[in-house]
């Protein structure tokens, strides 16, 4: 058999910390199940920040150079021999996990938290899962997803961090007309608090110590309700416990969307932070019986006052990443409405080319531009002339 020839393209590569290169790769035609993508438009997650600003992601450590981006969709530009189901010129979302898909997760369909997974920019695995910072990657084309003509590729790329929202309100089962609190107004927050109201929930409130960006989630209908976090902050456990339970008597009166009176406590809170300020008010937020969601990944080892959850039985429980979710999430963001959240503006800042990922680094780590702006998704946009606009 012949020997496949490798072509070559270019790729942004980390060798430490805020050292990007651009370099070129060999790349092989793909296999016989993968498919060959272009990648066109990738957004900046809070890991990638991380692994370019430190060369590390909290006790992930960098260990070779590594492309990153995980955020991505592009356009199919080779097809293995076994595939089925997608043409050359198709539009497509990549899932960018690999789980091992023999284990016992994998097998009840929660991949997401297999032991063996590879995930592309993530330095977790070794060697690493190279991230989608490349012209073109191959990839298998069980991960990919076909995205309709009408959602543009920066809203295919946020499929990604749009499946964590997904996961987030599967793992809740909530009822329809439910009172919900979102702790965080960043991308993950606001598509968290989007799918919420999709779901059903009568009141959707989001709460950030950025005022900013309360206003954005309810102006573009993310969420019903908005709520500025005071900066406070104690000298004591018991002073910041104290402070906690103010803010969440603060947030129960809050009004409801849809008819009289206030939230008073909430049937769930979905913890996007990780900030143990947050975590604590969202303790003392949550009724008898509901449901902590903790998504943000922040402060690792905090002070919590579990008996507050315990002798109420509220439950608190862990959400990572996302399974099964990329079809509910083309259908969610393939709908208009007047009251219906307008993913497109999330994607605030774009930039050209591998050549500007430093630059895009640079912006994804403010919380506003120069003239003031808000910065909340940042995409690197890819490829030449009407080709990236596909």
């Amino acid at each position: 058999m012949a020997t496949q020839k490798a072509g070559q393209i270019r790729a942004s590569v980390l060798h430490g910390a805020k050292d990007l290169r651009i370099e070129d790769r060999p790349l092989l035609p793909p296999g016989p199940n993968e498919l060959q993508v272009a990648v066109r438009s990738t957004g900046l997650c809070g890991s990638d920040l991380h692994y370019y600003r430190h060369y590390r992601n909290g006790d992930i450590i960098v260990r070779e150079p590594m492309s990153l981006g995980h955020e991505s969709a592009g356009v199919v530009v080779g097809l293995g021999s076994e595939v089925k189901n997608f043409n050359v010129g198709d539009k497509v979302a990549l899932e960018v996990g690999q789980p091992c898909e023999q284990c016992e997760r994998c097998k009840e369909g929660r991949y997401n938290i297999c032991k063996e997974m590879k995930f592309r920019s993530s330095a977790k695995a070794f060697p690493h899962a190279q991230g989608t910072l490349q012209d073109r990657i191959n990839h298998p084309a069980a991960w990919c997803h076909k995205l309709p003509q009408d959602i543009s590729l920066d809203v295919g790329a946020l499929l990604e961090p749009l499946g964590v929202g997904i996961q987030a309100t599967k793992r809740a089962q909530l009822p329809v007309g439910s009172t919900v609190l979102v702790f965080g107004a960043g991308a993950v927050g606001l598509l968290v608090a989007a799918m919420a109201k999709i779901s059903g929930a009568s009141t959707v409130v989001i709460a950030d110590i950025d005022s900013g960006r309360v206003n954005f989630a309810v102006e573009n209908h993310f969420a019903h309700r908005g709520f500025t976090v005071p900066l406070k902050r104690g000298n004591t456990i018991e002073e910041n416990l104290e402070i906690a339970k103010e803010t969440a008597a603060e947030i129960a009166k809050t009004p409801k969307a849809s008819s009289g009176g206030v939230v008073g406590e909430v049937d769930a809170v979905f913890e996007c932070t990780g900030v143990p300020s947050c975590v604590q008010a969202s303790i003392y937020a949550t009724r008898p019986g509901g449901k902590i969601l903790l998504i943000g990944m922040g402060t690792p080892i905090q002070t919590l006052p579990i008996s507050a959850a315990a002798l109420r039985e509220v439950d608190i429980m862990g959400v990572f990443r996302y399974a099964n979710t990329y079809p509910t999430g083309i259908e969610v963001v393939s709908k208009k409405g007047a009251d219906y959240p307008d993913f497109s503006k999330l994607v605030t800042h774009k930039f050209k080319g591998l050549e500007s990922a430093e630059e895009a680094f640079e912006m994804a780590g403010k919380t506003k531009d120069d003239q003031g702006n808000l910065v909340i998704k940042v995409v690197i946009e890819t490829g030449d002339g009407e080709k990236a606009n596909l």
